[in-house]
């Protein structure tokens, strides 16, 4: 048959040249009809296998395929225009090959479609030839650039769009990539009407399939200025006491570590390990902000006393480390004798003036320890045998100093047996809801009263807990005396939540969560009203494991929070990754921000932070009522501190919350 004839044959049966086609996934008959949807008898036309197969390669971009069939009995080469509609179903339109004007008609639509979609989505998109050249340039590209796409195509694009030092890159690599023809994602930074702006490219290379195979670079780019400051910012707040702006415990055990792993054979890693002799009884005398201002200045003067290429560190309180970049025994002596001399002269802090020594210990890898913590413990013990020798010294460690193991062992005998005696009681610290200032729950804390020393506060023996591997024994009788007296508080009429710390060595545990569940089950406390509290450490070692236990203590019912939050190691990536519902901010940001403006700043961007990920926000450390309308105006959830109630044994904190009702309700 000629065209003409072809023409007629479409039109004959369906009224149409150019009739919708549809073909299922489960039989090879392809169904014709002059509308969408309507299938004459004489409609359906059987394809082989192989010609079933081509149209269901159709993806979801509309595309062509050509098949032979027969119609009435006449062969008919048919131009099928189409794509897949979903999981079982691919349709379009049918026209005859040689009838050149209905095949074109359905091209076009389908190319203008396409042509649209690259034009408006909403990222930038520009299509470049193995040469680097512009091909394509869509509209939210020409807006961004302020050029229109006519004027600009045949250009390179890096002269173009980026800045000198990235066109420079890309020029360079284009004709390697081309040759791989992998797609990737790339960081570039491009020149807008906005100023230079940093793009994330998604970058994927296609094949012009026309008769002159053709290779072309489409480069999608999403704006991520703004997600990039944020993370560097989070990280920056992460990795820095905010205070002196020194890095803090977590930034420099990295940075020791990172030193202990690229030293050459024979190579030494220093660490100066620095404590104030007599900073407490500065702070109690002056107050919280004269010590701050004093942790301050002591911060700057030990910057003045460093090497090139040193790192400070402030561990919180009055206690700093220095990382050496010269490690040699002779330089790490003179480091600390400059400082020892600096800190002899006083300190001006207002019209005061204070004198504040300190005492130094040295260690040396990998002659005095060969991990981050061996190496920091000895640096430890070495600057409590200064202070016990005189303050205002420093020494080296040596093997000799047994007085921190004495002390180890002390707490490794008696810690093992106030576990069995029944010495470790929990205090509470009431939590109130800062709008409307009714308390929601408490915090529990731990407190060992030890017959020969008395009361001691876990800071003196969590630590050695953690390390001798008796806090999965101490933190599940947290866990089982937390939830007997939250059943307890529940049955008298107190619908408390009470919230517990676990710590990164619990979780390294994976029976953690089944001896919280076996504490919920055996208090018969359903539903569950005990929350975790976990430190940003918690996720640095394994965040998927942390997150899988942490899904499994929300599906218990357990609330879980990000303790000390700002002063650990976590991302802003992350924390939108961790399954949380409340960030703690530390009592150190709310301790600076009566007297410091940059503190202040940081409280608001992490409270910020913080809604936007929809985490519910506790201030903890509330000592004052102006501290408390601070945080009142941020739209912080909930305040504990000192301004409420300090942490006490639970018949105090029984009294304490029926007579703060009492109160309530006269007022």
């Amino acid at each position: 048959m000629n065209e003409d004839q072809r023409d007629q044959v479409l039109y004959a049966q369906f009224g149409t040249s150019s009739p919708s086609w549809r073909l299922s996934a489960n039989n090879n008959t392809l169904e014709l009809s002059p509308v969408t949807g309507y299938v004459p008898a004489n409609g359906a036309i059987a394809l082989d296998p192989r010609q079933a197969a081509q149209v269901r390669c159709l993806a979801g971009v509309t595309s062509r395929v050509v098949v032979d069939v027969r119609l009435c009995g006449e062969p008919l080469r048919l131009h099928l225009v189409g794509k897949k509609l979903n999981s079982d179903t691919w349709a379009g339109t049918a026209s005859a090959y040689d009838d050149t004007e209905s095949v074109a008609r359905d091209l076009v639509l389908s190319l203008s479609f396409a042509e649209r979609v690259v034009s408006e989505v909403n990222s930038m998109v520009v299509i470049i030839d193995r040469h680097g050249r512009i091909q394509r340039f869509n509209r939210l590209a020409e807006e961004l650039i302020g050029v229109n796409e006519e004027d600009i195509i045949g250009h390179e694009v890096w002269a173009l769009l980026m800045c000198s030092e990235d066109g420079a890159a890309a020029s360079q690599d284009i004709a390697g990539l081309f040759s791989r023809g992998v797609s990737y994602e790339v960081e570039r930074r491009i020149r807008t009407v906005h100023g230079e702006r940093l793009f994330l490219f998604r970058n994927k290379f296609i094949q012009s399939g026309s008769g002159v195979e053709e290779q072309f670079l489409i480069c999608s780019g999403t704006d991520i200025t703004e997600l990039r400051l944020a993370q560097e910012r989070l990280t920056e707040l992460a990795n820095t006491d905010s205070l002196t702006g020194f890095a803090n415990r977590d930034a420099i055990q990295h940075k020791i570590r990172k030193a202990i792993d690229e030293a050459a054979a024979g190579e030494a890693v220093g660490v100066l390990f620095l404590d104030l002799d007599n900073f407490k009884k500065v702070n109690d005398h002056y107050g919280h902000v004269f010590g701050d201002h004093l942790i301050c200045d002591v911060s700057a003067a030990i910057s003045t006393c460093l090497n090139e290429g040193d790192a400070a560190a402030r561990l919180g309180g009055d206690e700093f480390i220095v990382l050496a970049a010269k490690g040699t025994a002779h330089q790490l002596e003179a480091t600390a004798q400059r400082i020892l001399e600096r800190m002899r002269a006083p300190f001006a802090v207002g019209l005061v003036e204070v004198y504040t020594g300190c005492s130094i210990g040295i260690a040396r890898y990998p002659e005095h320890g060969d991990t981050v913590e061996s190496l920091i413990r000895s640096a430890d013990t070495a600057m409590y045998v200064a202070k016990d020798e005189g303050k205002r010294t420093h020494r080296v460690f040596s093997p000799d100093m047994n007085r921190r193991v004495a002390e180890y062992m002390w707490l490794d005998t008696n810690l093992r047996r106030g576990l069995e005696e029944g010495q470790f009681t929990l205090h509470y610290q009431p939590k109130l809801s800062l709008a409307t200032g009714v308390v929601q729950g408490a915090e529990a804390l731990v407190r060992w009263n030890s017959p020969e020393r008395g009361q001691i506060m876990p800071v003196e023996f969590i630590r050695y807990a953690e390390e001798s591997g008796l806090i999965g024994v101490l933190g599940r009788w947290v866990m089982e005396t937390a939830a007997t007296q939250a059943a307890r508080w529940k049955a008298a009429g107190y619908n408390l939540r009470i919230a517990i710390n676990v710590s990164a060595r619990q979780l390294a545990d994976t029976a953690v969560v089944r001896h919280f569940a076996e504490a919920l089950q055996h208090a018969n406390l359903d539903p569950c009203l005990i929350d975790l509290e976990l430190t940003e450490s918690c996720l640095i070692e394994d965040e998927a494991a942390a997150i899988d236990l942490i899904k499994q203590f929300r599906r218990l019912g357990a609330q879980v929070h990000l303790d000390d939050f700002g002063t650990g190691y976590s991302s802003l990536s992350q924390l939108g990754r961790i399954p949380l519902d409340v960030i703690k901010l530390d009592r150190s940001f709310v301790r600076s921000i009566n007297a410091d403006i940059k503190a202040q700043a940081l409280v608001r961007s992490m409270v910020a932070v913080a809604q936007e990920l929809d985490f519910q926000v506790v201030a903890e450390g509330i000592e004052t009522e102006s501290e408390e309308a601070f945080m009142k105006g941020l739209g912080v959830d909930y305040v504990q501190g000192f301004l409420y109630g300090q942490a006490m044994p639970a018949p105090e904190f029984e009294r304490w919350l029926q007579v703060r009702r009492k109160l309530r309700l006269i007022a």
